[in-house]
């Protein structure tokens, strides 16, 4: 909403915010930042991928903001599949962008760690470059692939390189990106300033639970988010047949809701498992079926393994079981401690026997689970708030703009038209 703009004087200024990973709005963390720009006083441009069943048009204005789309198909066939994803995307977001015409601040988003290449076509026209790391690349190859020393690892390696060089601000997710922004990517730490995700509290409000969808069930148990080879759905589904197999535990039903690569291979290894009766796959459902399940959740699972980018970084599902004040399991992880605290119980690092312990331990004692669920509540509305997030955003961009004259000032005004006031 307008009126929840924190500070920043963005008069007279424009950005171009860059994204090739998710179209716009529907990534949440973007459009949180495109709308306290807005606020702030900022016109806001974001060139994006079309989404396949929302953010379709090419062009639109949202809330004030303008969002310039182009079509693009994901990677299939291995890297020449990539090769094609990205080149496509970079050639129409410099088609865009020379469209939008001149900004002040050019504002890109990874993954991949390419758009810093029409950034600096930007910046050689008086653009100042804010870097948004929303994935360390590297770790996200070796968690993907386990390989660090190919021809494609020493790529992604001096893609970030090069960003973090081009780049005059970047934005890190957490204190540990912001030490790799320092320490590996030779940043001055006043230049880096961490800017969280948070949920939309106009999303995460929870609602009456819905017994019917605990199929029967004394207890429900969710994972909300993607479904790709790291982000540890296989880790859960056998936890959840430790938790019946090994514990006698059959007093639960679990709903899986997400999409990602892995989808397909989660159904059958939960099929492969005989979980089939008690687990159900939804894929991607709207938001009020999303708030339906976590409002009637008693636990919420957060299985992701200890990997080089797993363990660093923030983990949105986390964040939003905490905003729906559910109770979490999760595996022992640096960041994951950072985010959730005590709204949370850890399990040692991939090991699905505790991990499954310490689902039943949370089943039996609801009392524990209300209390931290009201600790994840806080944390949310507290040190962990957009608002905490949008004061550094507009701070970042201040120092990325400081001493520089608006370009609006320099943009000829046509015959009978006036400058935005």
């Amino acid at each position: 909403m307008p009126g929840d703009a924190v500070g920043g004087d963005g008069a007279g200024r424009r950005a171009l915010i860059l994204v090739e990973n998710l179209s716009v709005p529907f990534d949440r963390r973007v459009w949180q930042e495109c709308t306290t720009l807005r606020d702030a006083g900022w016109e806001v441009h974001v060139i994006c991928p079309q989404g396949g069943k929302r953010d379709t048009e090419a062009e639109a204005e949202i809330d004030g903001v303008r969002i310039h789309r182009y079509p693009l198909r994901a990677a299939t066939g291995g890297p020449a599949g990539y090769l094609r994803e990205y080149g496509t995307a970079l050639w129409h977001t410099a088609r865009l962008a020379r469209k939008v015409g001149p900004v002040d601040v050019v504002h890109a988003c990874n993954p991949p760690d390419l758009l810093f290449l029409p950034a600096l076509w930007l910046k050689r026209r008086g653009a100042r470059f804010v870097f948004d790391q929303h994935d360390l690349v590297p770790e996200l190859y070796l968690s993907r692939f386990g390989r660090g020393e190919d021809l494609l690892y020493r790529a992604v390696c001096a893609l970030e390189r090069w960003t973090y060089r081009a780049a005059d601000i970047v934005l890190a997710t957490n204190e540990s990106y912001r030490d790799v922004a320092v320490r590996r990517g030779g940043r001055r730490p006043e230049d880096v300033f961490v800017v969280r995700s948070a949920p939309a509290s106009d999303r995460f409000r929870p609602v009456p639970p819905e017994p019917e969808l605990k199929r029967g069930k004394p207890h429900l148990l969710c994972y909300l988010g993607v479904m790709g080879p790291q982000d540890g759905v296989d880790y859960a589904l056998r936890a959840l047949a430790k938790l019946r197999d090994e514990l006698g535990r059959t007093d639960w039903h679990a709903v899986f809701v997400g999409a990602g690569d892995a989808f397909d291979a989660m159904v059958e290894l939960s099929r492969r498992l005989g979980l089939t009766d008690q687990v159900r796959f939804t894929g991607r459902v709207p938001d009020a079926d999303l708030v339906r399940h976590l409002s009637t959740a008693d636990v919420c699972l957060s299985p992701d393994p200890r990997n080089p980018l797993n363990d660093v970084s923030t983990m949105n599902k986390v964040l939003e079981y905490m905003a729906m004040g559910r109770p979490i399991v999760s595996f022992d992880l640096k960041e994951a401690r950072v985010s959730a605290g005590d709204a949370a119980v850890y399990a040692p690092a991939d090991d699905e026997a505790q991990f499954a312990k310490l689902i039943a331990v949370l089943l039996d004692d609801p009392e524990k689970r209300a209390r931290m669920g009201e600790i994840g509540q806080e944390r949310i509305s507290g040190p962990l708030s957009w608002r905490k997030s949008q004061e550094s955003l507009l701070a970042a961009y201040a120092a990325a703009c400081r001493g520089r004259t608006p370009v609006s000032a320099n943009r000829p005004v046509r015959a009978g038209k006036r400058p935005r006031s």
